[in-house]
């Protein structure tokens, strides 16, 4: 873990050691259970209700007693989902979970500046997360939904913008009155990462009316708005490439 911290390791690198660990299983042992969440929408004129499963936190490495979130770019979290059999959420799947939350974490933003996508930045964060999450684990013990602390990177079709160019799109960071700080935004490149960055993973397979299907399918059709407040989607996966990063050789 402390070799995730060193500022002397680029982007890339970094992002391959982050893979590297999450792929032998360095991950909290209450990120194994996923927790159950219910949502119903109008289809056609008739109500509808999907079921699905979500990570109770923002993706974190390490153990119950020692973690860490660990911000990351959308292609590496594109990665990581594909790895992992899941997708990333919607705005409106991120607006479902903070209503659904058994803990609810107030923002911590901290003043924008140059720094803001350094590694000390995001282990400052991360202490200020850490400090408030650990003041409410008895309201909320570890394995429980958790929102509120970080801004989703998320799919949406604003992940192409309309020079066809790929952005990462960001929302979130919800108020106590259910409203997100962070509206929809996708003005940075793909390889942007900053400490108020978190990846919450949707698992694959969804449930809608009891009948098994898949996030893709859902959001390309007209179950869409189960899961997109946007429509239905033609963009549900980040590019994975590597020429993707700013220092790609």
């Amino acid at each position: 873990m402390a070799s995730l911290q060193d500022t002397s390791l680029s982007l890339r690198e970094r992002e391959r050691r982050m893979f590297r660990e999450i792929r032998s299983g360095n991950v909290p042992d209450f990120y194994r259970q996923l927790v159950e969440v219910t949502d119903t929408a109008t289809v056609a004129g008739e109500r509808h209700q999907i079921r699905y499963f979500v990570l109770p936190d923002f993706l974190a490495l390490g153990s119950n007693d020692d973690y860490v979130y660990c911000p990351m770019t959308c292609m590496l979290a594109q990665r990581v989902a594909n790895r992992l059999k899941c997708r990333l959420v919607t705005r409106r799947v991120s607006d479902r979970l903070y209503q659904e939350a058994a803990l609810r974490l107030r923002p911590q933003p901290i003043p924008p500046s140059d720094t803001m996508t350094s590694v000390t930045v995001l282990v400052q964060h991360n202490a200020m997360v850490q400090a408030q999450r650990d003041s409410s684990l008895r309201q909320a013990p570890l394995g429980q939904l958790v929102a509120g602390h970080k801004k989703d990177v998320v799919l949406s079709d604003r992940m192409v913008n309309a020079r066809g160019n790929v952005r990462v799109v960001i929302y979130g960071w919800h108020r106590p009155n259910g409203k997100a700080i962070q509206p929809l935004y996708n003005g940075h490149r793909p390889d942007w990462v900053d400490y108020s960055h978190g990846i919450r993973l949707l698992q694959r397979r969804v449930w809608v009316d009891g009948k098994p299907t898949t996030v893709r399918r859902v959001l390309r059709s007209d179950w869409h708005p189960l899961l997109s407040d946007e429509g239905p989607l033609r963009h549900t996966r980040y590019p994975t490439s590597r020429r993707f990063y700013r220092d790609a050789r």
